[in-house]
């Protein structure tokens, strides 16, 4: 079932989405690779402030390739999701909603996503310069120093996402295993 969500990612949104939902996410969302993951939980655990406010907010695992001219940014495909595991619970903890990547997530997550009411999209692999088009603004707004991997602020519009586990624990993963 396609469904349409306008960012920020209440509580109230995520209870509405099942895996296996079509998502459309219209609004802003931020993107967070491994080495930017890993100063915001160390900033988190010093008792000092990250970048953003994490509360009803969706992280996208991304490192886009450099804009071409005309281009709001480049190829935009995600990167693997299990490289944040061990940094997700503590931001699930401080209000993160939503995240999208691909690949599976450990036990340790799935039980922060239950227990924190948040989801996990997953976004199509190799269809980065499709997916990029569907990002209507992009600012760079912390950790410039990583290049591709500095913090950005993405205002999006109906980008495509599949719900892969919601706030429940299914896991449209283990679903498919099963029935296949």
């Amino acid at each position: 079932m396609d469904k349409y969500i306008t960012t920020p990612l209440t509580t109230q949104k995520t209870e509405g989405l099942q895996a296996g939902d079509y998502v459309y996410i219209t609004g802003t969302i931020y993107t967070a690779r491994d080495a930017a993951h890993q100063r915001m939980y160390e900033s988190m655990k010093e008792g000092n402030k990250i970048p953003f406010d994490l509360q009803d907010n969706i992280i996208y695992y991304l490192g886009p390739t450099p804009e071409r001219k005309g281009q709001v940014i480049g190829s935009a495909g995600p990167t693997t999701s299990s490289r944040m595991d061990k940094y997700t619970p503590l931001l699930l903890d401080n209000g993160l909603k939503g995240m999208i990547g691909k690949g599976k997530r450990n036990r340790e997550v799935i039980d922060s996503m239950i227990k924190n009411k948040a989801v996990y999209f997953a976004a199509v692999g190799g269809a980065g310069a499709l997916l990029s088009k569907r990002i209507k603004a992009s600012k760079i707004i912390a950790y410039d120093d990583l290049g591709t991997e500095a913090i950005r602020e993405l205002y999006v519009e109906d980008f495509p996402v599949i719900v892969v586990i919601d706030n429940k624990g299914n896991d449209l993963y283990e679903i498919v295993m099963q029935s296949s």
